[in-house]
Order: structure tokens, then C-alpha cells, then sequence
């Protein structure tokens, strides 16, 4: 090769990475956060080619037009049906609380509904059993939809009572992600087996490279919920898997979930259903328009089956309750949005229970000065990790939140604290699917149900209660003793974090 081609070549390499580079800073912090597009354009910089093909894979975080505007239509139609479900009646309510839900309803459509009832449910087989028992009540219809869903032995009874009902000549719906329900290790089982009781089953979001239909591959459907009937109703952080999640890696550290449902009764139930036929509309382009809720009082023999066990709080009465649908089909955070206002207006306390506490710079300001402004303000989470780079995104934080005066509590080995929960004062809470992490708030599929009512706070106070009981306060002072490398392991988790 000549000296003067080899110069030209070295001239054109020079002038295609400057190219490059200009490019991405023209195009990469178009429409996104300030924080994710500067860790975008540190990977395209630092690492030219890997992070120009991954910003190329993942640097989209919605979902295509196609799904967006189905979800735009969907919208419209839950709009023109909402006086069906008898919105509640705000007059009596506090400003902060009646903007609040506007401000849900114009994102998620979804109105807030009164004389709603609901139980905690905490005990992990417990609220298996529950849903199979309400499952055996069904006379037209079952809507279940997981993240994870897997046949063990955990999960048997839950099968077989799906079974029993396609047996009755009820419709049996199931939506499971793709993604996640094969990487279990009792995947062809589960789908085998759902193949056999005659269940309709399609997965959500599947992966479609070679199609007109694709979209990015880790965007994910993370929502949790059983419909049956339109009578009975769960949601909450449990999937349908037994609680080592069958993963031999699980098994040899001895981890086990603890997780929080909620089984709600009520015209919140219609909602919560509204979620489900969304998504089956958007996956499997059919209708369900021909079910409605059976107006007659709900037989709640099913749950009473387990009213008594340790891991089940009383249920609460006449709630108003609003479910907030939130992920990437949506133009913003519609769960992000429903924190910040609901930390913004407490005048108390705030409580927050995530098993992946990794918040953007919004929802950091909105808790740290919740304490400035003198609330309690108290974070539950896990000791240990299940995700390596999760856990040390998320201990990134700790020692902001430790200096502005944040009780952080540490729930302990063996379990995984999963369940994911938010409350304020005495009179408001949230439980759901959502995660207080970038994942959740921008990628992920998630269901979040907003209940006003003393007594379900007061339950949710229990259960919050019963976190500290068995595990420990970690102290600003104990924080301060960690070594510099695992400190610096957590930063770099953080920083990375913000790819999305």
C-alpha cells in the first residue's frame, strides 16, 4: 500500500469517527434525559463500535408507532366507556388527591372508582392458593397475566384449578412474557401444559427480528394480575412461580421472594380487567368486548380459605382505588409521575418498599426534600442482591439518602424483598408491579393501583411493621465504612444505569 493511500485512508478514518461523533451528539440527546443521554454518548465515545450497535438495538426507549398508536386507541375507548364505571364522587376529597387523579386519568384513562374492597396478602403460597380458590368460583371467564410464569410445584394447584374451569366452559386467557417466562428452568413444562388444559395463551412483546412488528428486545411486559369473573381481582409483585423462581443458582444461595398481592373486590376490578384486554388487544388484536362484570355480590369463601394465615391482613372496605397502567407505549412515565406527585403532597410520612430502588435525579430531589420539609421518610429494601448490577446501582444512593435524614431498613438474608409498595401519611398507598427504578419508569410494562382509605394504610402500616421486625436500620455511620471498592463498583452500576 502507498504512503499517500495509506494517508488518505488514515484522513477518511479520522474524518468517519469525528462524523460519527457529531452525529451522536446531534442525535442522542434528542428527546432524552439529560443523565441517559450523557451516558450514551460516553459509550458511543469510549467504545465506538460496541456502543454505536447497542445505542442501534436499544436506544429506543418506546415501542414502535404501530404499538403506540394501538395504545392511543385504546385509550379512546376505555374514555367512551368510563361512565360504565361510575367514577368516584371527588367532592369530598382533598385538592392534592383530586389533582392527583386527573392528572392519572388523563395519562392511563382510567377513572378512580368507589366502594372498592381489598386484602394484603403476603404469605407467598398463601396468595397462590387464593387466586386458584377464586379461579374455582369462575363461571364465564379468567384473565391471568404474569412476567414469569412456570409449573412447579408451587404452581400446580393454580394449573390445575385453570384446568377445572376450561373444563366448566369458561374462557381462560393467560399473557406471559416471552423473555422471561423461557429463561426459567420449567419453561417447555409450562408451555406444554398449558398447551394440554386447552388455556388461549400468546406471549407479550414477543422477540420478532425478521418482522414488521419488531420491537426493542428488552422492552418488556412486567404487570402482574388475575382477573375472574370481573368479580375478584389481584395484583402486585408476585409472579406465578414458586418462590426460589427454580433456578439452580437461586437454590445453592438459599434465596427465596417475599412478595405483597392485593386481591381487590369492587368496580375496581373493572379496571384492573380494562389493563388486561388492553394488552390482549395490543398482542393478539382480538376484541373482548363480549364480557362484562356479573353484577352480584361477590363470594368471598375463596379468600377466607386463607384469612387467617400470618401473611394475610384483614381486608379494607369502601375504598376509592385507581389503576395507573404505565410503559413504553405511553408518551411518558405515567408511574413516575403518579410517585412524584404523591411524595410532593405528603405532609407526614412517606414509606417506600422496591426491591430495585435506582431513581432518577427527579425522584431523588422529590424524596430527599420531602425530609427537608420534615416528614418521616423510611426506604425498605433487600440485604442481598439477586442482580449484581442492580444492587450496586442501587447502593449508589444509600448514602445521599442516609445524609438528608432517610431511614433505610435492610430486609434480611436468605430473602429477596420483591414486594413493591409506596405510601403516604395515613390514607394513601400504592401497590403494584413498579419498581422504583429507570427500568420500571421507562421500559417495562407495569400495573400500579392507588387506593385512599385509613384502613388499607393502616394494613399496609402492618406490613411495613412487620419488615422491620425482622430485618435491620442501616446507619450513616455503618455506611460511611464501606470500602473504597465497593463504593466503586457502585458508582460505575449507577452510571451505567442510565443506558436506556
Amino acid at each position: 500500500m502507498s504512503a499517500e493511500l495509506a494517508n488518505l485512508l488514515g484522513i477518511l478514518a479520522i474524518l468517519l469517527d469525528l462524523g460519527i461523533r457529531i452525529a451522536a451528539l446531534i442525535i442522542v440527546p434528542r428527546d432524552r434525559k439529560p443523565t441517559a443521554a450523557m451516558a450514551w454518548l460516553l459509550a458511543i465515545f469510549l467504545i465506538p463500535f460496541i456502543g454505536i450497535i447497542l445505542f442501534l438495538l436499544i436506544g429506543n426507549v418506546k415501542l414502535s408507532k404501530r404499538r403506540r398508536d394501538r395504545q392511543v386507541e385504546i385509550d379512546r375507548i376505555l374514555d367512551e366507556h368510563v361512565d360504565e364505571l361510575q367514577p368516584a364522587d371527588a367532592a369530598s376529597w382533598p385538592t392534592w388527591f383530586q389533582t392527583a387523579v386527573e392528572q392519572n386519568r388523563r395519562l392511563g384513562a382510567l377513572p378512580a372508582v368507589a366502594g372498592d374492597s381489598a386484602r394484603l396478602i403476603g404469605d407467598y403460597e398463601a396468595s397462590i392458593e387464593a387466586m386458584a380458590a377464586d379461579i374455582d368460583t369462575a363461571r364465564r371467564y379468567v384473565h391471568v397475566e404474569f412476567y414469569i410464569v412456570g409449573l412447579d410445584d408451587t404452581t400446580k394447584g393454580f394449573f390445575a384449578a385453570m384446568e377445572r374451569a376450561v373444563q366448566r366452559g369458561v374462557t381462560v386467557r393467560v399473557l406471559l412474557d416471552q423473555v422471561a417466562s423461557k429463561r426459567v428452568t420449567v419453561s417447555e413444562a409450562t408451555f406444554a401444559e398449558l398447551d394440554r388444559i386447552g388455556v388461549q395463551w400468546h406471549f407479550l412483546l414477543p422477540l420478532k427480528f425478521f418482522s414488521n412488528r419488531y420491537e426493542r428486545p428488552d422492552l418488556r411486559n412486567h404487570r402482574k394480575l388475575v382477573v375472574v369473573d370481573g368479580r375478584v381481582a389481584y395484583t402486585g409483585s408476585q409472579n406465578l412461580i414458586d418462590r426460589s423462581y427454580d433456578s439452580p443458582k437461586n437454590l445453592k444461595r438459599g434465596l427465596k421472594w417475599q412478595e405483597l398481592v392485593v386481591r381487590t373486590t369492587g368496580p375496581v376490578v373493572r379496571t384492573i380487567d380494562a389493563v388486561f384486554q388492553s394488552d390482549w388487544y395490543a398482542e393478539v388484536d382480538e376484541r373482548i368486548d363480549d364480557e362484562h362484570a356479573i353484577a352480584e355480590p361477590v363470594d368471598d369463601v375463596a379468600a377466607s380459605a386463607v384469612a387467617s394465615d400470618a401473611g394475610t391482613v384483614a381486608a379494607s372496605d369502601a375504598l376509592v382505588c385507581q389503576v395507573v397502567p404505565s410503559g413504553p407505549a405511553y408518551p411518558t412515565e405515567n408511574n413516575l409521575r403518579l410517585f412524584l406527585s404523591l411524595v410532593a403532597s405528603a405532609q407526614e410520612r412517606v414509606i417506600i418498599t422496591s426491591p430495585y430502588f435506582v431513581p432518577d435525579e427527579a425522584m431523588i430531589y422529590a424524596i430527599t426534600s420531602a425530609k427537608l420539609r420534615g416528614l418521616d421518610v423510611q426506604l425498605f429494601v433487600s440485604e442481598l442482591g439477586d442482580q449484581g448490577s442492580v444492587w450496586h446501582a442501587q447502593r449508589s444512593y444509600y448514602g445521599t439518602l442516609l445524609e438528608a435524614g432517610v431511614r433505610i431498613w435492610l430486609y434480611p438474608a436468605p430473602y429477596i424483598l420483591h414486594a413493591k409498595h409506596l405510601s403516604i401519611d395515613d390514607d394513601v398507598a400504592v401497590i403494584g408491579s413498579s419498581n422504583m427504578d429507570i427500568r420500571s419508569f421507562n421500559l417495562n410494562f407495569e400495573i400500579s393501583l392507588m387506593v385512599r382509605g385509613a384502613s388499607f394504610v393502616a394494613d399496609m402500616r402492618a406490613v411495613e411493621q412487620g419488615y422491620r421486625d425482622i430485618g435491620r436500620e442501616l446507619t450513616l455511620e455503618e455506611w460511611k465504612k464501606e470500602p473504597l471498592s465497593a463504593t466503586f463498583l457502585d458508582g460505575v452500576a449507577r452510571l451505567t444505569s442510565a443506558l436506556q
